[in-house]
């Protein structure tokens, strides 16, 4: 007996699902005993040199009116196509699984309605962490704990990145460009150096974590397109490095978000997170710390997690939904107090900051090129307004 299923894009992810499906078919029969059948894969292109050639469609429509197909995977990303397909197989009663961070993030809570209304499922164990099971641990094996923190490394092609330039010194731009050759960037990075896909995911995290809905608007984000090479030397200066934190925390006063370049002492587990790898960090009340290790990126690792999902949904009764409420998380107005590396030109951000009681020059203050320093036990916001009219180069926070 088989369960027909069907692809949306054929993309790097798209197409390495087609590829488990077709070639992983004994591993995934043992886990339920029946085989999932390839029935159609969606793409506007078509490749007729694929030895799967014919099961390509252009129209969404032969999928949503074969009645035999109940799964549907969803590659093509962003949020709006991607939106109108996903909710167009949810309406026809076929459940869904997605990688698409964007789509479970900016509307996953219309999507969660649609597939509740008509008695099927979504699932997104591939939106964080590409290969890594992280999502439903938090699920199913953190149930009797309240998640008290998340955190860590969530974008692989920023860590790339900043992997390679400690590494061998060079700029950001040369790590870029080799992070594309071998097909950990796209095209357009700006979601990964920016800092959004990471806020994506913390989002998506955070609202597993709370319950209710955190929107990726409602944090602060940096990304890393500031960091130098010069940042990273001042950083092995005060032995850490330099990585892009998404993180979360539960405060009685609501949500503590952020993400932005840190700091990270070379004593932390996370200063040795290197290439796509990601690392998260989960916090329970009952369980402690746990982390979570692995490859965040990749055709095949998000592929993997994918399929998972895939057969996980030919045996998920409707009623077991895993699902945040629409209701909108709190937010904390609160500013916690942190230690700050700042890097300037000149001396012109030495002078604010002589109002600061603890500053610790990284750099050679009596240096008329540039300047780095960390300010201990101080907010951001505070930081920012005093040094508002210096020509800051980077501001990111020293992890404890």
């Amino acid at each position: 007996m088989s369960i027909r299923v069907a692809v949306l894009g054929h993309g790097v992810v798209g197409s390495g699902v087609a590829e488990i499906l077709l070639h992983q078919k004994d591993c995934i029969f043992a886990q339920r005993k029946e085989e999932l059948e390839l029935a159609y894969i969606l793409d506007v292109r078509s490749f007729p040199d694929l030895p799967y050639a014919s099961l390509f469609v252009q129209d969404i429509n032969t999928i949503l009116q074969d009645e035999s197909v109940s799964v549907v995977a969803e590659c093509i990303g962003g949020a709006t196509v991607a939106y109108d397909l996903v909710s167009a197989c949810l309406q026809a009663k076929k459940s869904v699984c997605t990688s698409n961070k964007e789509l479970i993030a900016t509307r996953g809570n219309e999507l969660f309605a649609m597939a509740k209304e008509n008695g099927v499922n979504l699932l997104y164990e591939a939106c964080v962490g590409g290969g890594i099971p992280v999502l439903r641990p938090i699920q199913t094996c953190f149930g009797a704990n309240n998640i008290c923190k998340v955190s860590g490394i969530l974008n692989g092609t920023t860590n790339y990145i900043l992997s390679r330039m400690q590494e061998t010194g060079c700029k950001m731009e040369e790590a870029l460009k080799e992070a594309q050759q071998k097909g950990y960037a796209e095209a357009v990075p700006t979601a990964d150096i920016e800092g959004h896909d990471a806020a994506r995911k913390i989002s998506i995290l955070a609202s597993m974590a709370t319950g209710k809905y955190v929107s990726p608007f409602d944090l602060p984000v940096c990304g890393i397109q500031n960091v130098t090479a010069e940042d990273l030397k001042y950083a092995s200066v005060y032995d850490c490095s330099v990585k892009l934190i998404a993180e979360f925390e539960a405060e009685n006063e609501g949500a503590q978000l952020s993400v932005g370049p840190c700091l990270v002492p070379n004593s932390h587990l996370l200063a040795h997170v290197n290439g796509v790898q990601n690392a998260v960090r989960v916090v329970g009340d009952m369980v402690g710390e746990t982390v979570f290790y692995g490859p965040g990126a990749g055709k095949n690792p998000t592929a993997s997690a994918v399929v998972s999902d895939m057969i996980t949904l030919t045996n998920l009764a409707p009623v077991e939904r895993i699902y945040w409420s629409s209701e909108p998380a709190k937010i904390s107005e609160k500013e916690k107090t942190a230690d700050y590396y700042v890097r300037f030109s000149g001396q012109s951000g030495a002078k604010p900051l002589s109002g600061f009681e603890n500053v610790s020059f990284l750099s050679d203050p009596e240096n008329q090129a540039t300047c780095a320093v960390v300010v201990k036990n101080t907010s951001r916001s505070r930081l920012e307004k005093a040094l508002a009219d210096a020509n800051i180069g980077l501001i990111a926070r020293v992890m404890a």
